[in-house]
C-alpha cells in the first residue's frame, strides 16, 4: 500500500510539464528518441533478451500516434530484426495494470503483419517489453518473463512465438540477473541530477551521450513541444467528455429521484 501511495505522489509531480532540458530517459518522449538510434535499441534488446539481436529497423514515426482503440496517445519503440522478429518496447512510470495492455500490443503487432496479406503460419516471433519504474508484479524482481505454458504438462511451452517481458526498476535480486541490466534499470530510475552521475557502464554512458546530443537538437525540442500539445489536447478533450457525462448522469438521476418523489411509474 505504501508503494501505491508513493506512485500516486510521483504521478502528481509528473503532472507538472517538464521543460525539454529536464527530461531523462524515463520520460517517454526522450526514451523513444534515444531508442530510435538502432545501436541503442539493439544493445537494449540484446541485454534484456540475453542473446544477440541485429536490429534492421526502428519504427519511430509509427509510434507517435493517437489511436482511438487505445484511448490515448501511444509513444513506444517498434523494432524489427534480421529474422523479421518484432519488438515493441514501452516505458511505464505510472503504476497500473499492464497485462491486458501487453495482450493488446501483441494483437497490434500481428494485425500489422497480417494486414499486408501474409499467412498467419509464417508470423515471426513477437516480443512485448515494458520497462516499469515500479514493480508490476510485486515480487521484487528486476525481470519477469512470460510465455504460454500447459498446466497439465509441466515443462511444455506453447511455441506460438509470443513473448512478454516486464522489467522493474524496483528489483532486489541483483545476483539473478546480469549486472548491466541492473545498472541500466538504476539509470532509468534516476532523477535528473542522478542521471548525470557515472554508472560505470559503457551502455549507460552511451545513452547519456545520446541524451546530451538530443537536447542540443532544436528539431527534437520542437517535436517535444508538439507532443506536449497533443497530450494537453487529449487531457482537455477527456475533461470535457467527463463533464458532459457527469451532467447527463446528474440529469438522469434528478429525473429518477423526482419521479420517485411524486410516485410516477414512468420508465426512462
Amino acid at each position: 500500500m505504501a508503494e501505491e501511495k508513493k506512485d500516486e505522489n510521483n504521478t502528481n509531480e509528473e503532472d507538472r510539464k517538464k521543460t525539454f532540458k529536464e527530461l531523462t530517459i524515463k520520460d517517454n518522449f526522450m526514451f523513444t528518441a534515444v531508442m530510435s538510434d538502432k545501436e541503442n535499441c539493439r544493445r537494449l534488446l540484446s541485454m534484456v533478451l540475453g542473446f544477440p539481436v541485429k536490429v534492421v529497423s526502428v519504427d519511430y514515426e509509427y509510434s507517435i500516434m493517437y489511436n482511438p482503440d487505445y484511448k490515448g496517445i501511444r509513444l513506444d519503440v517498434l523494432a524489427v530484426d534480421d529474422n523479421s522478429s518484432q519488438y515493441n518496447v514501452e516505458l511505464q512510470t505510472v503504476n497500473r495494470k499492464i497485462e491486458k495492455r501487453s495482450r493488446y500490443y501483441h494483437s497490434q503487432l500481428d494485425m500489422k503483419l497480417l494486414g499486408r496479406g501474409k499467412d498467419y503460419r509464417i508470423l515471426p516471433d513477437a516480443y512485448v517489453i515494458f520497462i516499469c519504474d515500479y514493480d508490476p508484479v510485486g515480487r521484487k524482481k528486476y525481470k519477469y518473463t512470460f510465455n504460454h505454458i500447459c498446466r497439465e504438462v509441466p515443462g511444455y511451452t506453447l511455441e506460438d512465438g509470443s513473448h512478454t517481458i516486464f522489467l522493474s526498476t524496483r528489483g532486489e535480486n541483483d545476483g539473478e540477473v546480469p549486472e548491466e541490466l541492473v545498472r541500466f534499470l538504476k539509470y532509468v530510475a534516476a532523477d535528473l541530477d542522478e542521471s548525470l552521475e557515472d554508472f560505470e557502464d559503457d551502455y549507460v554512458r552511451r545513452l547519456q551521450e545520446s541524451i546530451v546530443d538530443i537536447k542540443k537538437d532544436r528539431g527534437m525540442e520542437s517535436g517535444y513541444m508538439l507532443f506536449e500539445e497533443m497530450l494537453n489536447d487529449e487531457r482537455t478533450a477527456g475533461i470535457e467528455k467527463g463533464r458532459v457525462i457527469g451532467r447527463e448522469e446528474g440529469r438522469i438521476e434528478g429525473i429518477v429521484m423526482g419521479r420517485k418523489a411524486i410516485g410516477s411509474e414512468y420508465i426512462l
